[in-house]
């Protein structure tokens, strides 16, 4: 992750939204009952720290990945989106 990206990240005034998500009971009572545990003042923070955990693997795996560097060099060059979907879906029957 950029070093910009990431003082972006850990600024703890940056904006939030409203998010509704319908979740299993027990799995809601089993983050109530560990978020204490793992020193976050309750279940809305440590599932924020879940996805964000998540979302940041997620990013530097596809940060990384020459594949979706080529890609973006090609709609940099103008290849179009549809022509590059084809491409990918081309080598994934393969």
């Amino acid at each position: 992750m950029k070093t910009s990206d990431l003082k972006k990240r850990l600024d703890r005034d940056r904006p939030m939204t409203t998010v509704s998500i319908r979740m299993p009971e027990d799995v809601i009572s089993d983050l109530k009952r560990i978020a204490p545990l793992l020193g976050f003042s309750g279940y809305q923070p440590l599932m924020r720290a879940y996805i964000s955990q998540g979302l940041r693997l997620d990013l530097e795996r596809l940060d990384n990945d020459p594949l979706s560097s080529f890609m973006e060099s090609l709609k940099h060059h103008g290849v179009s989106e549809e022509i590059l979907t084809k491409a990918l879906q081309d080598i994934q029957v393969s």
